[in-house]
């Protein structure tokens, strides 16, 4: 932009009212000082704005079209300050939160139904990705703070523990009498079934492959999916064996609809929580959020 923003404030007003004495009065400056200002627009851009008559000032056809543009940037400026105001007297802010789309549902949803009812004038954006993914979208500044499993480097993040969770296998107990049948003994499940687990991106699955490796467990058979609920769904139709935080199927374990397959290791619980950078200065809807986890229990 050649020229500043007070020439086209002038030049705005001066269209706006059509007449320069007007815009004189509205700007509180004097009459020569807009029409020099008009005219160093003029000779800046290259061509005239303005046509000047007896009874006031009609715009070019240039003008017109400069007018269009200047009049669309400052209404939405004014509506910006307006927006401003409004979310400053009511504490509107943005709150921009990353996480999978597994702990979204079973850990961040109770919490985030009560903070909306405590501060419903703040807006939330979710970013469901992997842990992975919202670790990355949290060192770009592109989420305030993220729902994630704990990583191995907490560097240049705060790391707020909120429970620790537990991965376990199941199988429904017509697959297992199958595989009995067919003589696989407990401790062999897992080499001779179809083993469903998580995308190979997904930290989750990350960490079952570590298990699996060091204790030495070869799968023969196995399906990559995307989404917990769909594993524990599979599990229940008996595809095969699925890998599930133990949490998310209490009420199928206690009914029977799925049976936790016994490990003579079992897999360490592992820590989730939000995390957000502790270099940046939190901004008003982060702190209040921050505020809020600490000292709520779902």
């Amino acid at each position: 932009m050649n020229q500043n923003l007070s020439a086209y404030r002038i030049f705005y007003t001066v269209a706006h009212a059509g007449n320069i004495s007007k815009a004189a009065k509205e700007l509180y400056i004097s009459q020569p000082a807009i029409s020099k200002s008009i005219q160093k627009l003029e000779d800046g851009i290259g061509c005239k704005l303005f046509l000047r008559s007896s009874r006031g000032v009609t715009l070019t056809e240039e003008g017109e079209l400069l007018y269009s543009y200047v009049k669309n940037a400052f209404e939405t400026l004014t509506l910006g300050e307006e927006k401003l105001h409004r979310s400053i007297e009511l504490g509107v802010g943005h709150l921009k939160i990353g996480v999978s789309s597994t702990l979204c549902k079973y850990l961040l949803l109770p919490y985030l139904k009560e903070f909306i009812k405590r501060h419903p004038h703040i807006s939330i954006s979710i970013t469901c990705q992997s842990t992975n993914d919202t670790l990355k979208l949290l060192e770009e500044n592109k989420i305030d703070i993220g729902l994630i499993g704990k990583p191995d480097n907490t560097k240049n993040i705060q790391f707020d523990y909120l429970e620790e969770i537990e991965d376990i296998f199941v199988a429904t107990k017509d697959y297992l009498r199958n595989l009995k049948m067919r003589g696989v003994t407990k401790s062999h499940i897992l080499q001779n079934s179809t083993l469903m687990l998580l995308d190979k991106h997904n930290m989750t699955r990350q960490y079952i492959d570590d298990y699996l490796q060091i204790n030495h467990i070869h799968v023969q058979d196995s399906i990559d999916i995307s989404d917990m609920d769909l594993l524990i769904e599979f599990a229940k139709i008996g595809v095969g064996v699925a890998c599930v935080i133990k949490s998310f199927v209490t009420s199928e374990l206690a009914d029977g609809t799925l049976i936790e397959i016994p490990l003579g290791i079992p897999i360490h619980k592992r820590e989730v929580g939000f995390a957000y950078k502790t270099q940046l200065k939190p901004s008003k809807s982060l702190r209040a959020f921050i505020e809020f986890y600490r000292g709520y229990t779902p």
